[in-house]
């Protein structure tokens, strides 16, 4: 949230503005404005586009309070200039309610065209589609058929679209999460090129941008179900590192420096008497190089406020929570003495040896299903199926320097 002002709350949920919104704000009005039209239809088009954008901020509430019935807790919703983003903490691994967060936002803006709808019938309005040739003149049905445009973009099944995630959730009733996934994303990407290719023939370059966003979306989805694949029943003890280098409270950021530079580690826990009590992060003893001296003791610049996971806890909701806080290191405590680091990049390792090593066995169990012989072989580092990884914790190897 670094480059997005708060702008307000709505039941506990931060609502941010990304600095680039400014910049569509300040282009609208200035196209107005030198397209020969008066200040005041300059202003009734830029207020016409943030109307647009308060009913984005209600689509996506209508994702976050449905995800709040479910116990799913929504960090912030922030606006951008191509739409806006709840984050969530997580996504339900039970299909039907992943069905209705999907369906929450869209069912919005199709609820804020029927009430507009309605006020132009009682006030007898215009309803003609046309109108959006002059929104300056035609505001109420233009942002009717605005939403009504919204809520039917969003339910093209393609991925990040809600729609992706109705097909996904629907496919995943009679299938796993992640074959699910794959096929949702397959039908995404297969519409990324239908939208590229009319983007070419028409030279329409709304569409070639589409087409791209939709393209990356599918990739990111099928990416991210296949860590959820394999990290979900996996306790963190299979994933984390248990060769690690380790700072004492009376070390220095020399001696720090020294440690970085001498092996691989980019993260170090600083302890005392084998408890943790901060942890000093690559990024930070950089900066701390230029604003401290090398004898500075390292408790001094070592992060407090980190959080520690049990070795036994569930490897998926840990990964989560790890991408949701931005961290890439999680100390592992046991008993309250440190008995390893969970990471990132080790899970990633983990995954793509278990992958890696599952792979025949799923090609072959897929072979045997297809009538008459057909083989069908998944795409590499896409398809995962369900299960714990193999590979025994290693026994703490701890070092302290």
């Amino acid at each position: 949230m670094k480059r997005s002002l708060k702008i307000g709350s709505v039941a506990g949920i931060g609502i941010f503005l990304h600095w680039t919104f400014l910049l569509l704000v300040a282009a609208i009005f200035a196209y107005y404005y030198f397209q020969g039209e008066s200040l005041g239809a300059a202003a009734v088009g830029l207020g016409l586009i943030l109307a647009v954008f308060v009913c984005v901020i209600l689509h996506e509430l209508g994702h976050a309070l449905t995800a709040r019935h479910f116990g799913v807790p929504t960090r912030s919703i922030t606006l951008y200039p191509i739409g806006g983003l709840a984050r969530m903490e997580r996504i339900p691994s039970e299909p039907m309610k992943e069905f209705w967060i999907a369906i929450g936002g869209p069912a919005v803006n199709v609820g804020i065209a029927a009430v507009i709808a309605l006020g132009l019938f009682g006030a007898g309005g215009t309803f003609t589609p046309g109108a959006l040739q002059s929104p300056g003149s035609h505001v109420l049905p233009s942002l009717m058929w605005i939403n009504v445009a919204l809520a039917g973009f969003n339910l093209l099944p393609a991925f990040p679209m809600d729609g992706g995630r109705v097909l996904r959730a629907l496919l995943a009733l009679r299938q796993d999460y992640a074959r699910a996934t794959q096929t949702a994303a397959n039908v995404g990407q297969a519409m990324a090129f239908l939208f590229g290719l009319i983007g070419i023939m028409w030279f329409n370059p709304v569409l070639l941008f589409i087409a791209l966003f939709v393209y990356v979306g599918a990739q990111q989805e099928s990416k991210q179900a296949m860590y959820r694949a394999f990290t979900e029943g996996t306790p963190v003890r299979q994933a984390m590192v248990t060769r690690f280098t380790t700072l004492r409270v009376e070390d220095t950021l020399d001696d720090a420096v020294n440690e970085l530079l001498a092996g691989t580690d980019h993260d170090f826990p600083v302890v005392d008497n084998g408890t943790i009590v901060g942890l000093l992060r690559r990024k930070q003893l950089i900066e701390a190089l230029s604003e401290h001296d090398r004898d500075t003791p390292v408790t001094e610049v070592a992060d407090q406020d980190f959080f520690t996971v049990d070795p036994g806890a569930p490897l998926d909701e840990v990964f989560q929570r790890m991408n949701t806080a931005d961290c890439s290191t999680a100390p592992v405590v046991q008993n309250g003495h440190l008995v390893g680091l969970l990471t990132l990049e080790n899970v990633g390792e983990l995954i793509m040896v278990s992958s890696a090593l599952e792979a025949p066995t799923r090609a072959a169990a897929r072979s045997e299903e297809l009538p008459g012989g057909a083989r069908w072989d998944p795409p590499e580092d896409t398809t995962a199926s369900s299960g714990s990884s193999s590979f025994p914790p290693t026994p703490p190897d701890g070092r302290n320097p």
